[in-house]
């Protein structure tokens, strides 16, 4: 049975002290046996854990007593051994760059859509109000060919910092049309939903991104698997590794 509980987590949330936070941060997930990346920004936090399952849970909820990230909320998958080699807390002038300023999730987060509501939207193949859903994979190109959404719009850019050029190439292809952009955990297509907003787009991100989607509907709708940031490489739609990890020597 799978013992090892990897978590990704993001939320954006101002933080006057990312640097003195980062060693406090790195201090509690070291003597917690945790491994993983913690991203810190003026903008917030974003990270992927694996350990012992109280130890991450522990890790969490200590982190969740300072207010500032009381709404953090993890997405949970399991595996077989450690999928990370060591813990780094990191802090970067974004917790994922976008280089658009005027996108500013922390002071208003994006519409979102539940996973059971866009199953049924495509199910039926329309939204609530018999309008067109378009989804869109603001993933980079090389995390689309493991696996998308069928039928989702697929821009071929390979980094983020590409998204906005793309999105205004695109923009008359998604007016008129209710746009759910989706990605690995959420964070990426938060920041793509404000700003396909900001140029017109009625848009909003599916919650909790793809492993949430698989957590709590599966593979519907879905072709292949997921990429993710570590050595397991890709979850099936039951979150399992698509192909073992070898144990630590």
């Amino acid at each position: 049975m799978a013992s090892v509980l990897n978590v990704s987590a993001y939320l954006f949330t101002h933080l006057s002290d990312p640097h003195a936070l980062r060693s406090v941060l790195r201090e509690r997930a070291v003597a917690a046996g945790l491994r993983g990346t913690i991203i810190l920004a003026e903008e917030g936090l974003n990270l992927f854990l694996a350990g012992e399952a109280g130890a991450v849970r522990g890790f969490l909820d200590e982190l969740r007593a300072d207010s500032r990230f009381a709404d953090l909320v993890a997405q949970e998958s399991w595996s077989d051994v450690q999928p990370f080699a060591r813990m780094l807390v990191k802090v970067k002038r974004e917790i994922i760059r976008m280089d658009r300023p005027t996108v500013r999730p922390g002071a208003g987060r994006a519409r979102a859509v539940t996973p059971d509501t866009l199953r049924r939207w495509l199910d039926q193949g329309a939204d609530d109000d018999g309008r067109e859903v378009v989804l869109l994979d603001t993933r980079n190109a090389f995390e689309v060919d493991h696996g998308t959404f069928e039928g989702a719009l697929d821009w071929r850019i390979e980094r983020f910092t590409e998204f906005p050029d793309a999105a205004a190439r695109h923009r008359s292809e998604l007016v008129g049309k209710t746009v759910v952009s989706f990605c690995t955990g959420g964070i990426r297509c938060e920041k793509a939903a404000l700003h396909l907003e900001e140029i017109g787009v009625d848009a909003r991100q599916l919650e909790g991104g793809v492993l949430g989607y698989f957590a709590q509907v599966g593979g519907s709708h879905w072709t292949g698997e997921c990429f993710v940031f570590d050595e397991r490489e890709t979850l099936d739609p039951q979150l399992r590794p698509a192909r073992a990890i070898a144990a630590d020597a």
